[in-house]
């Protein structure tokens, strides 16, 4: 039992640290990646994988509190889905027209603009140490909607 608890110290401290300087690591393997790419030629067909232990991670950071402080936002949550749904297909519009996109990019621009956000949204809020709870609210309710919204959009 003792040797499970210093596991999981250990763990639990690789964890803190790991979340106090998320964004130096970021920067730094993003540096590493974009000089020598062919080391993470790996990962794409881990994608799904990583993607799940992001959002569990997410998942970990959040009390049953916390939701009941975003259900008691209702205007916060709806408001941030309106404004999703609005600036970024927006965005992507203009910046396809700006760019004087081809109609294949600008299409795909403007489709991943009209799309929720997900869970690089939720890390994003964590990192800026924000309201993370908020972030996983709207993106629960974004993600519900956009079957609807998404293709009325585009």
């Amino acid at each position: 039992m003792n040797e499970q608890n210093s596991v999981l110290n250990i763990i639990g401290k690789v964890s803190g640290l790991l979340s106090k300087y998320i964004a130096v690591v970021i920067l730094i393997t993003s540096a590493i990646a974009f000089t020598h790419p062919q080391k993470f030629m790996w990962i794409p067909q881990y994608t799904a994988l990583f993607l799940g232990t992001a959002m569990f991670g997410m998942g970990l950071t959040i009390k049953r509190e916390d939701f009941q402080i975003v259900f008691s936002r209702p205007k916060e949550v709806i408001s941030g889905c309106i404004l999703q749904y609005t600036i970024m297909p927006l965005a992507a519009y203009f910046l396809a027209v700006v760019m004087n996109l081809n109609t294949d990019i600008a299409l795909g621009v403007i489709l991943v603009g009209c799309c929720p956000g997900g869970t690089a949204s939720n890390v994003i809020a964590y990192i800026a140490k924000g309201d993370v709870p908020l972030s996983v609210g709207m993106t629960i309710t974004s993600t519900l909607i956009a079957p609807l919204v998404t293709p009325v959009l585009v």
